[in-house]
């Protein structure tokens, strides 16, 4: 039995049990408890604060964590990030007000900055040579320059969104971040097993990620250059049809590819092109 530490709420909150779900794990929501089992596969749920699951991952209270891995870098703890999840896609950057001549990182020599995340930014401004007073906040950090706290701040930015509406300018991208799964070092195999296998899940769901499953038809006659137009994991599928001539192509395209892809197709002739949604791709 694995015990998987996931955040009680907050951005990776949704994501990550949509993820064990995808993977064949039930989550009853209504019936969640600070700790659950899941009546389908040997795991249970721990329901903690984001913050506090590198260390619980490293203290074996968990044998798992589902985290954003800026918090395994602002915490230190003695862990394996295992797996990268492709999803909660963020970078920590320093961000100052708007107007502010800014000439490098040096700007911040004397300067007092405002975070979530003083052990990351000490370690960036160390490696630097900055001399700066960092300020460490829990909350919203983005107002501390406005409330006359700080000079500047080092937090999460997504869309830039909230920086704007603060009046601020992002001048410095630290360290990108999303979310992964950790492990405490040295599990026993009998654990380790079960990890594999939920590690393959798992990976089968990113790899499906932004993926379309693309079925058309074409003429035989167009068939070699359709199938140099068309990506795929190791070549197209392609089906003869009842009417003499043509065949049905099938493959995997990315989604930022798909109308350039199709319209390639329909320039060589390919009719009755579907798009159909992708969930997973076991390798």
């Amino acid at each position: 039995m694995l015990r998987i530490a996931v955040q009680n709420k907050g951005r990776l909150n949704e994501q990550s049990l949509q993820l064990l779900r995808e993977s064949g794990i039930t989550i009853k929501e209504e019936k969640r408890k600070f700790l659950m089992r899941a009546p389908d596969f040997p795991v249970e749920l721990l329901f903690l604060r984001d913050d506090d699951i590198p260390q619980t991952v490293a203290m074996g209270a968990a044998d798992l964590g589902i985290v954003g891995y800026n918090e395994v870098a602002e915490r230190g703890c003695d862990v394996q990030v295992l797996q990268k999840l492709g999803f909660g896609g963020c970078r920590i950057s320093l961000a100052i007000p708007k107007g502010e001549r800014y000439t490098g990182v040096e700007y911040f020599n004397g300067k007092c900055v405002a975070t979530s995340y003083p052990n990351v930014l000490n370690r960036f401004f160390a490696g630097k040579g900055i001399k700066a007073n960092v300020h460490t906040i829990t909350g919203s950090v983005e107002i501390a320059p406005a409330a006359g706290l700080a000079d500047g701040i080092f937090d999460i930015v997504s869309s830039g969104g909230t920086l704007i509406s603060n009046g601020l300018v992002e001048v410095e991208q630290v360290l990108q971040s999303e979310a992964v799964l950790i492990g405490t070092p040295g599990l026993e195999e009998e654990k380790m097993s079960i990890v594999r296998q939920l590690m393959s899940r798992f990976e089968s769901i990113r790899t499906g990620y932004g993926k379309k499953y693309l079925v058309l038809n074409i003429p035989q006659s167009a068939l070699d250059e359709a199938v140099k137009i068309l990506p795929a994991m190791r070549s197209p599928t392609v089906i003869p049809l009842a009417q003499s001539g043509w065949c049905s192509l099938q493959t995997v395209v990315d989604e930022v590819q798909l109308w350039d892809v199709i319209e390639q197709l329909k320039g060589i002739g390919a009719e009755g092109i579907l798009v159909l949604a992708l969930e997973k791709i076991v390798l």
